[in-house]
């Protein structure tokens, strides 16, 4: 026996053929498509087995006839501002919901509203500094082509860190003043404390006389009224050390933001802002990625990334996909090949058609994607959010009765105790609690879509380390979905390169997957001869194909055929059998009314399915395998990736059916899937995977995972990458509340000041940030 040697470019193997074990049998044989749109709409729908589902939305009934407004928000970079526009703009007449992207200051609001205008006066009376990205219903009055003056809006201006460093000057002279002559309420102490407040902490005054107007009790009412109340009794330095404390402190906080913000500009950055375009009179010109229309001929040169979709016209070159499938080794492509946005072409130059504008591309729509995953709390920010809207309160309650009680039943002095309060006030921010859990489902976002791994939401992020089952399709998933030739066996001592030979010329005459597979092994030598010319052809339905070569009556079909024609033979039975029970089909040429060559056609097992199933083992998962093949060729692939649960024979229903009896017995089960016969048990699963989303529309708008590419070993990446997330959730929330903890019994024994109090903050915000940042680093 011999094998063909058939290369696969597996990225582009994104519409396949699944046949039946006897391919030849026209009438069973069907074509399998990846449509994910009709896939992707049942899963949508369904989910009725979600244990925690995403962010809640609104029915579609309370949706229909609104419209969808984006606004950028330049001052919402934290929780406290995201909790005001929301307690202003819920009870507004024609607002029917509204997502909050606090990492991007983005605010999204269906509304039925003739005009944005009310929104835009609610947030600029909150001063928010609002300015309207895209709003459906005047498009005159959006701009959504702002992304340099959105950027420059993040950083923080230069007179700021001036403002903020005088005020500082001004609030130490305040202390040493007071420290060196004993008295802190003098002139000279007043003077420099109220200009350090003036000049660093006008802001949260602001804000907080905005917050007091909306009762809201937030941050920047509590600093506001911490630093009133500290100068009301006369601790002026101190005051002002805490309002600059907090400012600064403030600052840091966005500067530290900025990083996850950058996680996700940096994934648009990979693609160039200008393209080498062809224009009318046949000479390459650069123009600007954004103006390329499409069926435009692009040139890249070697080394160059690639800026926009297309498909190769003339060429040959290895590209590096990393940024948009986390491929590690480059893909070979040629003539007829897909090329994607922000990959890198490789040492040949490379012309191709352009198949997508810039804001329609893969990778524009991987970022768009990632960025509205972030407006989905996932389960842990959720409980922090509920948590904070009660925890607030509650603090504040218990500050008044820290500050009352002591004084009018127990007669002790009102001043220290009325500073105690104060500085409960002040550590009771749950900012670091808060900003927190984004930061950390962001960072782990952004990660996974840098390798290649598609999350459409935190809920499915942390949902990942709880699957105990995983469902998995063959065709397109365990294998590549397209037949190759694997097995070449002449009988009779004949020369079995000139029988392949007559073999494909009779094959290349049908449009049958099997026959193409035949073709396509002769084709794939090196040096192979032409075809030869087939004379009377026909095709026998059901049975295979026959016509004359060289004079000579030659039959190539299936086993049925070889038996009506009266050669099978106890010894050939058994080569066939052997075959068989191996999942593989077989394809007899016959000749001079014997038969001469046996070509055995199989669906050949990617690389890394078995090394991903190995390593869904050692996770903890249960591997069964769903197909619409039979059982022979359902036990062959399983045995050979190491699955022990193999279904064959399996319809829709049936893999539904499956799904169902999986959640009965494990509880948390995904479902991985290519086609529409996978569409019903995608979505009674917990989490549907898309497998080899790239360059496809409706896989990366559907699935709750796309795996970019065709490797299952994403998803064990996918599945750790879940579990670190969770780990570091809970390290910050513990760090946050353990923080917390300690200063509030440091503030009621008196241990602690106001700007102690401030510091530890600052410390406990800063240190969950930079710890949910660690995501970015790596995946699995």
């Amino acid at each position: 026996m011999s094998n063909c040697s058939h290369s696969h470019d597996h990225k582009h193997d994104h519409k396949h053929e699944r046949q039946h074990d006897h391919p030849h049998d026209h009438d069973q044989a069907h074509a399998h498509h990846h449509d994910h749109h009709e896939a992707g709409h049942s899963h949508a729908c369904a989910h009725e087995h979600t244990a925690t589902a995403p962010q809640a939305r609104p029915d579609a009934a309370l949706l229909q006839g609104s419209q969808e407004a984006v606004f950028f928000i330049q001052k919402m970079d934290c929780p406290t501002e995201e909790k005001l526009i929301q307690e202003r703009l819920r009870n507004m007449d024609g607002i029917v919901a509204m997502q909050f992207n606090l990492i991007q200051r983005e605010l999204t609001v269906q509304h039925k509203l003739s005009s944005v205008a009310p929104i835009v006066k609610v947030l600029s009376g909150l001063d928010m500094l609002p300015k309207v990205k895209a709003d459906s219903l005047n498009a005159d009055a959006a701009n959504d082509d702002d992304g340099s003056d959105q950027a420059a809006a993040y950083g923080i201006p230069r007179r700021k860190w001036l403002l903020v460093g005088i005020a500082g000057v001004a609030a130490l002279a305040a202390e040493v003043v007071a420290w060196t002559s004993g008295n802190d309420r003098s002139l000279a102490v007043i003077a420099l404390a109220l200009f350090a407040i003036l000049c660093g902490g006008l802001d949260t005054l602001r804000k907080g006389w905005i917050a007091l107007r909306h009762l809201s009790l937030n941050m920047n009412f509590l600093m506001s009224l911490a630093v009133i109340g500290a100068a009301i009794i006369g601790q002026w330095p101190e005051a002002a050390v805490v309002i600059v404390l907090f400012t600064l402190a403030e600052m840091i906080e966005s500067l530290s933001l900025d990083r996850a913000r950058n996680a996700i500009a940096g994934l648009m950055a990979m693609a160039p802002d200008s393209a080498t375009v062809r224009d009318a009179n046949g000479e390459w010109v650069s123009v600007a990625a954004n103006k390329v229309a499409l069926d435009t001929i692009v040139r890249v040169k070697p080394g160059e990334r690639i800026a926009l979709d297309g498909l190769i016209v003339s060429g040959q070159s290895a590209v590096n996909q990393a940024p948009i499938t986390g491929e590690s080794m480059p893909v070979e492509k040629q003539s007829g090949d897909a090329v994607f946005a922000g990959t890198i072409n490789g040492n040949g130059a490379l012309d191709y058609r352009v198949t997508a504008l810039q804001s329609e591309s893969t990778l524009s729509r991987i970022v768009k994607s990632v960025q509205q995953a972030q407006g989905q709390r996932a389960p842990t920010q959720r409980f922090v959010d509920q948590f904070a809207r009660y925890y607030i309160p509650v603090i504040v309650i218990v500050a008044i009765l820290v500050a009352l009680i002591p004084p009018l039943l127990l007669s002790a002095a009102f001043y220290p105790w009325f500073y105690k309060a104060l500085v409960l006030l002040v550590i009771a921010c749950p900012c670091a609690l808060v900003i927190s859990t984004p930061v950390t489902v962001v960072s782990g976002l952004a990660a996974a879509a840098k390798h290649g791994i598609l999350i459409k939401g935190g809920a499915y992020l942390e949902q990942g380390r709880k699957l105990k089952a995983l469902a998995l399709d063959k065709t397109g998933t365990i294998t590549y979905g397209k037949p190759v030739v694997t097995d070449i066996v002449a009988l009779n001592d004949d020369a079995s390169d000139l029988l392949l030979r007559q073999a494909a010329s009779l094959a290349s005459r049908s449009d049958h997957p099997v026959s193409a597979a035949v073709a396509a092994c002769w084709k794939s030598r090196q040096d192979s001869a032409p075809l030869v010319e087939v004379g009377n052809f026909e095709a026998l339905t059901g049975r295979g194909v026959q016509g004359e070569i060289d004079g000579v009556r030659c039959q190539l079909g299936n086993h049925r055929l070889v038996h009506e024609l009266g050669m099978c033979s106890e010894a050939l039975e058994a080569q066939l059998l052997a075959l068989e029970q191996q999942g593989k089909t077989t394809v007899i040429l016959c000749r001079d009314n014997r038969v001469a060559l046996l070509l055995a056609v199989a669906d050949t097992v990617r690389p890394g399915s078995k090394d991903a199933i190995a390593q869904l083992r050692t996770l903890g998962v249960n591997v069964t395998m769903l197909t619409g093949d039979n059982n022979h060729t359902a036990q062959a692939i399983a045995a050979t990736v190491g699955i022990t649960d193999a279904r064959g024979d399996q319809l829709p229903a049936d893999k539904l059916a499956a799904i169902g009896e999986l959640i009965a017995r494990h509880g948390q089960v995904g479902m991985v899937g290519d086609g529409i016969n996978d569409a019903p048990a995608l979505a009674k699963a917990q989490i549907g995977f898309a497998m080899g989303a790239a360059g496809t529309d409706t896989a990366l708008e559907t699935a709750d995972v796309a795996l970019m590419d065709d490797d299952l070993r994403k998803i064990p990446d996918f599945i750790r990458l879940s579990k670190r997330t969770h780990r570091v959730l809970m390290q910050n929330i513990t760090i946050a509340l353990g923080i917390k903890a300690v200063f509030l019994v440091l503030a009621v024994t008196g241990e602690s000041s106001l700007w102690m109090a401030v510091f530890a903050d600052m410390g406990a915000s800063l240190l969950v940030v930079f710890n949910g940042l660690r995501l970015i680093r790596k995946v699995g």
